[in-house]
């Protein structure tokens, strides 16, 4: 057995769990630092009305207060499907070392959770995207992100 398995397994086991109680979709995640899991969720999407309640971000924000910190450089996220954009992002932004998945997301497609238009939306530049953006320049906009940058005590992330 790969030492993977088990983590990965966990996930698993939580897609199932948060699924069978209704709370969302099957995905389960685990975060693990150190050889130890810190961080455990499920998709919630359904319970919390909301949709950024996936697995992999409720997992990310545990392991982040576990750890009292932001990044979780050192750290693997196991996910029983292939993270989905969102979730993608969410592990980029944290800063995980590593991402290990049991479904791909064209086993996930297969039961109507494809992820395959948001993917080429991405990649549109924003004025051909289905969702309507308008970039509108406004004076002084730009003064926060000037003040940020310029005060030596910032935290950069």
């Amino acid at each position: 057995m790969h030492p993977d398995d088990n983590f990965l397994a966990r996930a698993v086991e939580l897609a199932r769990i948060g699924s069978e109680t209704g709370e969302g979709g099957p995905f389960g995640a685990v975060i693990v630092h150190d050889g130890t899991i810190i961080a455990e969720g499920w998709n919630r999407v359904v319970a919390a009305g909301d949709p950024t309640a996936h697995a992999e971000i409720g997992a990310i924000r545990t392991a982040c207060q576990a750890l009292g910190r932001f990044h979780l450089d050192g750290c693997t996220l196991y996910a029983s499907s292939e993270p989905c954009p969102m979730c993608l992002s969410a592990a980029y932004w944290a800063r995980i070392s590593r991402i290990v998945f049991a479904n791909s997301r064209t086993e996930a497609a297969a039961i109507g959770f494809c992820d395959d238009e948001l993917y080429d939306e991405l990649g549109r530049h924003f004025s051909s995207r289905s969702i309507a953006m308008e970039h509108r320049p406004l004076p002084g906009a730009d003064a926060p992100l000037r003040r940020w940058h310029d005060d030596p005590a910032h935290i950069p992330y």
